[in-house]
Protein backbone atom coordinates (compact mmCIF):
# COMPACT_ATOMS: atom_id res chain seq x y z
CA UNK A 1 0.00 0.00 0.00
CA UNK A 2 2.36 2.76 -1.43
CA UNK A 3 -0.40 5.30 -1.62
CA UNK A 4 -1.51 5.02 2.40
CA UNK A 5 -1.33 7.72 4.85
CA UNK A 6 2.03 7.87 6.94
CA UNK A 7 1.06 5.99 10.49
CA UNK A 8 2.50 7.01 13.50
CA UNK A 9 2.09 4.80 16.71
CA UNK A 10 1.83 6.76 19.91
CA UNK A 11 1.61 4.96 23.04
CA UNK A 12 2.76 5.33 26.66
CA UNK A 13 3.69 2.71 29.48
CA UNK A 14 5.56 1.43 32.60
CA UNK A 15 8.53 0.48 32.88
CA UNK A 16 6.85 -3.50 32.84
CA UNK A 17 4.96 -2.69 30.00
CA UNK A 18 1.56 -1.64 30.88
CA UNK A 19 -0.74 1.04 29.35
CA UNK A 20 -3.08 0.75 32.60
CA UNK A 21 -3.62 -0.78 35.41
CA UNK A 22 -6.45 -3.07 37.15
CA UNK A 23 -8.13 -0.08 38.63
CA UNK A 24 -11.48 1.72 37.64
CA UNK A 25 -9.42 4.69 37.34
CA UNK A 26 -7.01 5.58 34.79
CA UNK A 27 -3.36 5.33 35.03
CA UNK A 28 -1.27 8.84 34.30
CA UNK A 29 1.98 7.33 32.72
CA UNK A 30 3.02 10.98 31.11
CA UNK A 31 3.89 14.33 32.59
CA UNK A 32 2.54 17.71 31.19
CA UNK A 33 5.78 18.66 28.75
CA UNK A 34 5.22 15.29 27.34
CA UNK A 35 1.24 15.44 26.74
CA UNK A 36 2.33 19.27 25.22
CA UNK A 37 4.65 16.91 23.08
CA UNK A 38 1.69 14.47 22.12
CA UNK A 39 -0.43 17.94 21.43
CA UNK A 40 2.39 19.10 18.98
CA UNK A 41 2.43 15.86 16.99
CA UNK A 42 -1.77 15.48 17.14
CA UNK A 43 -1.35 18.70 15.51
CA UNK A 44 0.40 17.63 12.52
CA UNK A 45 -2.10 14.92 11.61
CA UNK A 46 -4.54 14.87 9.50
CA UNK A 47 -6.83 12.10 11.58
CA UNK A 48 -6.13 10.37 15.20
CA UNK A 49 -7.27 6.38 15.44
CA UNK A 50 -8.28 4.75 18.72
CA UNK A 51 -9.95 1.41 19.19
CA UNK A 52 -13.39 1.44 20.32
CA UNK A 53 -11.98 0.17 23.82
CA UNK A 54 -10.56 3.18 24.58
CA UNK A 55 -13.37 5.86 23.55
CA UNK A 56 -15.39 3.18 26.31
CA UNK A 57 -12.60 2.89 28.64
CA UNK A 58 -10.96 6.19 28.74
CA UNK A 59 -13.47 8.65 27.18
CA UNK A 60 -11.12 10.66 25.40
CA UNK A 61 -11.51 14.25 23.55
CA UNK A 62 -8.85 13.33 21.03
CA UNK A 63 -8.74 17.37 20.01
CA UNK A 64 -5.84 19.76 19.61
CA UNK A 65 -5.25 21.07 23.10
CA UNK A 66 -3.65 24.59 21.98
CA UNK A 67 -5.00 27.50 21.08
CA UNK A 68 -1.57 28.41 19.00
CA UNK A 69 -2.07 25.05 17.21
CA UNK A 70 -5.48 25.17 16.56
CA UNK A 71 -5.15 28.79 14.88
CA UNK A 72 -2.62 27.64 13.25
CA UNK A 73 -4.45 25.03 11.66
CA UNK A 74 -7.35 27.11 10.71
CA UNK A 75 -5.13 28.80 8.88
CA UNK A 76 -3.91 26.82 6.47
CA UNK A 77 -7.21 25.74 5.70
CA UNK A 78 -7.71 22.55 7.49
CA UNK A 79 -10.15 22.03 10.62
CA UNK A 80 -9.00 22.99 14.63
CA UNK A 81 -8.42 19.23 15.08
CA UNK A 82 -7.80 15.95 12.92
CA UNK A 83 -10.30 13.71 11.93
CA UNK A 84 -11.55 11.53 14.86
CA UNK A 85 -11.42 7.39 13.83
CA UNK A 86 -12.43 5.14 15.93
CA UNK A 87 -12.93 1.26 15.14
CA UNK A 88 -15.65 -1.17 16.41
CA UNK A 89 -16.70 -4.45 16.33
CA UNK A 90 -20.02 -4.48 17.56
CA UNK A 91 -21.40 -1.29 17.34
CA UNK A 92 -21.50 -0.61 21.72
CA UNK A 93 -21.00 3.25 21.27
CA UNK A 94 -22.12 5.48 23.38
CA UNK A 95 -23.24 8.67 21.12
CA UNK A 96 -22.78 10.98 24.26
CA UNK A 97 -18.90 10.21 24.70
CA UNK A 98 -16.43 13.04 24.38
CA UNK A 99 -15.01 11.53 20.75
CA UNK A 100 -18.56 12.01 19.43
CA UNK A 101 -19.51 15.47 21.30
CA UNK A 102 -16.76 17.80 21.56
CA UNK A 103 -14.96 19.23 18.47
CA UNK A 104 -16.83 19.86 15.54
CA UNK A 105 -14.77 17.90 13.32
CA UNK A 106 -15.36 14.92 11.30
CA UNK A 107 -15.67 11.47 13.03
CA UNK A 108 -15.59 8.44 11.80
CA UNK A 109 -16.74 4.85 12.81
CA UNK A 110 -15.54 1.74 10.89
CA UNK A 111 -17.81 -1.52 11.74
CA UNK A 112 -18.04 -4.63 10.23
CA UNK A 113 -20.21 -5.33 7.37
CA UNK A 114 -22.97 -7.23 10.19
CA UNK A 115 -23.00 -4.39 12.62
CA UNK A 116 -23.30 -1.66 10.33
CA UNK A 117 -26.88 -1.01 10.87
CA UNK A 118 -26.72 -1.50 14.38
CA UNK A 119 -24.09 1.26 14.64
CA UNK A 120 -25.69 3.35 12.45
CA UNK A 121 -29.13 3.28 14.65
CA UNK A 122 -26.76 3.34 17.77
CA UNK A 123 -24.86 6.87 16.71
CA UNK A 124 -27.28 8.97 14.87
CA UNK A 125 -25.81 11.54 12.99
CA UNK A 126 -22.99 11.70 15.93
CA UNK A 127 -20.73 10.46 13.23
CA UNK A 128 -20.14 8.86 9.75
CA UNK A 129 -20.55 5.00 9.81
CA UNK A 130 -18.21 3.26 7.32
CA UNK A 131 -18.57 -0.49 6.37
CA UNK A 132 -15.16 -1.91 6.69
CA UNK A 133 -15.63 -5.35 5.59
CA UNK A 134 -15.89 -8.92 7.62
CA UNK A 135 -14.02 -8.15 8.96
CA UNK A 136 -12.50 -4.53 9.68
CA UNK A 137 -8.65 -4.73 9.00
CA UNK A 138 -5.92 -1.94 9.07
CA UNK A 139 -5.36 -2.18 5.20
CA UNK A 140 -8.88 -1.71 4.81
CA UNK A 141 -9.15 1.47 7.01
CA UNK A 142 -6.04 2.80 5.57
CA UNK A 143 -7.68 2.71 1.95
CA UNK A 144 -10.49 4.42 2.99
CA UNK A 145 -8.55 7.33 4.85
CA UNK A 146 -6.47 7.48 1.93
CA UNK A 147 -9.36 8.50 -0.36
CA UNK A 148 -10.93 10.70 2.21
CA UNK A 149 -7.33 12.83 1.76
CA UNK A 150 -5.82 11.57 4.95
CA UNK A 151 -2.21 11.74 4.49
CA UNK A 152 -1.19 11.04 8.07
CA UNK A 153 -2.54 9.35 10.87
CA UNK A 154 -1.73 8.96 14.47
CA UNK A 155 -2.54 5.87 16.11
CA UNK A 156 -3.23 6.49 19.53
CA UNK A 157 -4.23 2.84 20.92
CA UNK A 158 -5.51 0.82 22.45
CA UNK A 159 -3.15 -2.25 22.58
CA UNK A 160 -5.41 -4.10 20.02
CA UNK A 161 -5.10 -1.61 17.62
CA UNK A 162 -1.72 -1.46 18.20
CA UNK A 163 -1.12 -4.88 17.61
CA UNK A 164 -2.72 -4.94 14.78
CA UNK A 165 -1.02 -2.12 12.50
CA UNK A 166 2.03 -3.66 14.08
CA UNK A 167 1.49 -6.98 12.83
CA UNK A 168 -0.08 -6.30 9.34
CA UNK A 169 3.46 -4.31 8.50
CA UNK A 170 0.98 -1.39 7.95
CA UNK A 171 3.15 1.46 11.16
CA UNK A 172 5.70 3.78 9.42
CA UNK A 173 6.66 5.21 13.17
CA UNK A 174 6.40 4.62 16.86
CA UNK A 175 6.60 6.90 19.66
CA UNK A 176 7.06 4.88 22.89
CA UNK A 177 6.98 6.62 26.40
CA UNK A 178 8.06 4.64 29.55
CA UNK A 179 6.95 6.09 32.38
CA UNK A 180 9.25 5.53 35.71
CA UNK A 181 7.37 2.90 37.86
CA UNK A 182 6.12 -0.82 37.17
CA UNK A 183 2.38 -1.88 37.25
CA UNK A 184 2.79 -5.61 38.46
CA UNK A 185 -0.35 -6.70 37.67
CA UNK A 186 -1.05 -9.56 34.83
CA UNK A 187 -4.76 -8.43 35.07
CA UNK A 188 -3.55 -5.21 33.19
CA UNK A 189 -3.91 -4.23 29.75
CA UNK A 190 -0.47 -4.42 27.78
CA UNK A 191 0.91 -2.35 25.60
CA UNK A 192 1.05 -5.59 22.58
CA UNK A 193 0.27 -9.32 23.17
CA UNK A 194 1.57 -11.92 20.99
CA UNK A 195 2.02 -11.83 17.58
CA UNK A 196 4.01 -11.97 14.25
CA UNK A 197 5.87 -8.45 13.93
CA UNK A 198 7.94 -7.51 10.95
CA UNK A 199 10.74 -6.18 13.53
CA UNK A 200 12.81 -8.87 15.19
CA UNK A 201 16.47 -9.34 16.01
CA UNK A 202 17.68 -10.09 12.47
CA UNK A 203 15.26 -6.88 11.26
CA UNK A 204 15.33 -4.34 14.23
CA UNK A 205 13.76 -0.77 14.03
CA UNK A 206 15.73 1.63 13.74
CA UNK A 207 16.36 4.05 16.84
CA UNK A 208 15.73 7.70 15.55
CA UNK A 209 15.80 9.30 18.93
CA UNK A 210 15.83 8.79 22.93
CA UNK A 211 14.64 11.77 24.50
CA UNK A 212 14.85 12.67 28.05
CA UNK A 213 11.03 14.83 29.30
CA UNK A 214 10.77 15.34 32.61
CA UNK A 215 10.41 12.14 34.63
CA UNK A 216 9.65 9.83 31.64
CA UNK A 217 11.90 8.70 28.55
CA UNK A 218 10.47 8.66 24.74
CA UNK A 219 11.86 6.82 22.07
CA UNK A 220 11.01 7.31 18.71
CA UNK A 221 11.19 4.12 15.92
CA UNK A 222 11.85 4.55 12.65
CA UNK A 223 9.35 1.16 11.55
CA UNK A 224 9.55 1.61 7.61
CA UNK A 225 11.48 3.10 4.97
CA UNK A 226 8.89 6.16 4.93
CA UNK A 227 10.22 7.28 7.95
CA UNK A 228 12.98 10.20 7.39
CA UNK A 229 13.74 10.77 11.04
CA UNK A 230 12.57 14.40 10.84
CA UNK A 231 10.76 15.25 14.45
CA UNK A 232 6.54 16.33 13.98
CA UNK A 233 6.89 18.35 17.78
CA UNK A 234 9.27 20.81 17.22
CA UNK A 235 7.10 23.83 17.29
CA UNK A 236 7.66 24.69 20.80
CA UNK A 237 5.34 24.62 24.03
CA UNK A 238 1.62 25.30 22.82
Amino acid sequence: MTDRPYVLLSCAMSIDGYIDDASAERLLLSNDDDLDRVDAVRAGCDAILVGAGTVRRDDPRLLVRSARRRADRVARGLPPSPVKVTVTGTGDLDPTARFFTMGDGEKLVYSPSGAVEKTRERLGDAATVVDGGEPVTPATVLADLAARGVRRLMVEGGGAVHVQFLTAGLADELHLVVAPFFVGDGRAPRFVVDGRFPWHPARPARVLEVRRIADVVLTRYALSDRCDGDSPDEDGPG
